[in-house]
């Protein structure tokens, strides 16, 4: 039987020393994506202040701290931020626990917030609720990067458990131990995208492949 937890937040902190396996499975289309984005990232953070928000166990966190002056990695998991901790980075960043949707930082704090596997799983009916959080943490002219996947980033035996009244996707979920999970997982088209980012955000970059998409953004 499909065990529903009460939020992502349980079913990550079980996740978390088993999380990274999602990178390093042995797919060339998802490694070559993966590697491209990360080389493409590493210039877009050159020097530049950088908060990675949901920073889980600090895979972008690693790539970022490559060439940023300074990072905040924060995360709601202590347990992704142990896994976090335990990498070596060029740049050491300040990690913080905090909650998502109660981001402890100044406004304008950031020249740049990146946010990977992340928006698919954030409800439909808190879009705009939710991109009015993240634009007032960077400056006038900053950038917000956000990653996530397609389909077949995800494989054949992951399966669609039905949607909920609001149109979320839901989907099963194992853990190493056997755990059966669903998910709230949702995913778009490009134009889908364009629709909900626009009236936030200037979609300066839309990247589309196979198995992830990436945007850029900035304060519209």
């Amino acid at each position: 039987m499909i065990k529903k937890p009460d939020s992502l937040i349980h079913y990550y902190r079980l996740r978390a020393p088993e999380y990274e396996q999602i990178y390093y499975r042995d797919i060339p289309a998802k490694r070559k994506e993966l590697a491209d984005e990360g080389e493409r990232l590493k210039g877009l953070v050159s020097r530049k202040t950088v908060l990675d928000l949901a920073c889980g166990t600090g895979y972008w966190t690693e790539v970022i701290s490559h060439t940023a002056d300074f990072v905040v990695a924060s995360d709601i998991s202590a347990e992704m931020i142990g896994e976090a901790r335990k990498k070596q980075y060029r740049r050491p960043p300040e990690f913080v626990r905090s909650d998502l949707y109660n981001p402890p930082f100044n406004a304008g704090a950031f020249d740049m917030v990146t946010l990977g596997f992340w928006f698919s799983h954030e409800p439909r009916q808190n879009y705009d609720g939710f991109l009015k959080i993240l634009k007032p943490l960077v400056k006038t002219d900053g950038l917000i990067w956000m990653i996530d996947n397609n389909p077949p980033a995800e494989g054949p035996d992951l399966q669609s458990v039905g949607r909920d009244e609001y149109g979320n996707n839901y989907k099963q979920r194992f853990l190493d131990s056997g755990e059966e999970f669903a998910i709230l997982k949702n995913y778009f088209s490009p134009d889908q995208l364009r629709e909900i980012l626009s009236p936030h955000f200037v979609v300066k970059s839309l990247i589309f492949n196979e198995c992830y998409w990436s945007v850029i953004l900035r304060g519209a």
